[in-house]
């Protein structure tokens, strides 16, 4: 079963996006899988305006062309609505290929906290790039009934996994500063609403783990505030799991992979009630969803460690590998016929 998976969110780039791909690229092999990434490696990049760790591939069709026909790929799945994929969707359109794609990232919000662009002319535009495919996988429930009043037509629940290996609690504590320590784990640009949290009045010791475009901005305005910058694998878990809070102050996050690391990690959430926060915490008394996050932080302190990891142990890569490649199956099947023809 050959995939092709084309992302403009690639490596070296640190994101939940390009988390979950390359998931998706190493869990869906025990299901016989072969995926393939097309990314902006290979080609000339220039970095996104506003945000210089973002490349964006300068594409041309016929190299595209050419390096989707090398793979020669039974599905196709565009995971990303920038260069790469419109260039793969162009081709796919072109050659009578069906496609998937995915909604990872609210770019309409993220677009209008820059510059001055109505949310709702955006929201079209990726409804008429999504709608040229099968189907659009999302990560929840919510989120598949909001982008169907937006005009996206065939929306279709893809869950999310969380690595409750690496992500555990530890014993040892590797955060020597005063407590209640309250966290930030992610990129650290203004859509993220971090300052919201920095602003909070709540004792003990801010942390912030990530780095972005704002946060030179951040660190001058907070100079108490503890800024660690990217950190990666065992550090990553350890400097979690020595956290006593985790506080998510997004509003507009499909998901946020960081909370259910943190749930992972036996630390509680305190974030907004939105789209995300919501459908990972549920009912399970492991967070606080509220307006007034700095009254979350107070509750959150009292909830249970073991309550979190349990909660975490409930989202499973492999059942997400599995749902992902019954989609491509599900509304790509002709493309293996027109293969096999």
């Amino acid at each position: 079963m050959k995939i092709l998976l084309a992302t403009d969110a690639w490596y070296p780039q640190v994101n939940g996006v390009v988390r979950c791909l390359d998931h998706v690229r190493k869990d869906t092999r025990q299901f016989g899988a072969d995926v393939h990434v097309l990314s902006h490696e290979g080609f000339t990049t220039i970095p996104l305006p506003t945000y210089s760790e973002i490349r964006l591939a300068l594409t041309r069709p016929g190299a595209i062309a050419r390096k989707i026909e090398a793979i020669g790929p039974e599905y196709v799945h565009i995971a990303t609505e920038g260069p790469i994929g419109h260039a793969v969707r162009r081709w796919c359109i072109k050659n009578g290929q069906p496609f998937t794609t995915s909604y990872h990232t609210r770019f309409p919000e993220y677009l209008r906290a820059r510059v001055p662009v109505p949310v709702d002319l955006t929201y079209r535009y990726l409804a008429n790039f999504h709608n040229a495919g099968r189907a659009v996988m999302v990560t929840t429930d919510a989120l598949a009934e909001e982008l169907r009043g937006r005009g996206f037509r065939t929306v279709v629940k893809w869950p999310r996994g969380v690595d409750n290996k690496l992500f555990r609690p530890r014993e040892e504590k590797v955060l020597d500063f005063p407590g209640p320590i309250s966290m930030y784990v992610g990129r650290v640009a203004v859509e993220k609403n971090i300052e919201g949290f920095l602003k909070l009045d709540i004792p003990g010791t801010k942390v912030v783990v990530g780095d972005g475009p704002q946060k030179a901005e951040l660190e001058r305005k907070f100079p108490d505030v503890k800024f660690l910058g990217v950190k990666h694998g065992e550090e990553l878990g350890a400097i979690y799991s020595s956290a006593d809070v985790f506080v998510f102050p997004s509003r507009t996050d499909t998901l946020g992979f960081v909370v259910m690391e943190a749930l992972a990690s036996g630390v509680p959430v305190v974030a907004f009630p939105v789209t995300g926060p919501r459908d990972i915490v549920g009912d399970a008394p492991v967070g606080v969803l509220t307006e007034d996050l700095a009254a979350g932080v107070h509750e959150a302190l009292k909830l249970s460690r073991e309550a979190c990891r349990a909660r975490a142990l409930e989202f499973s890569w492999d059942e997400c590998a599995k749902i992902f490649l019954d989609h491509l199956k599900a509304y790509q099947g002709d493309s293996v016929q027109r293969s096999a023809a």
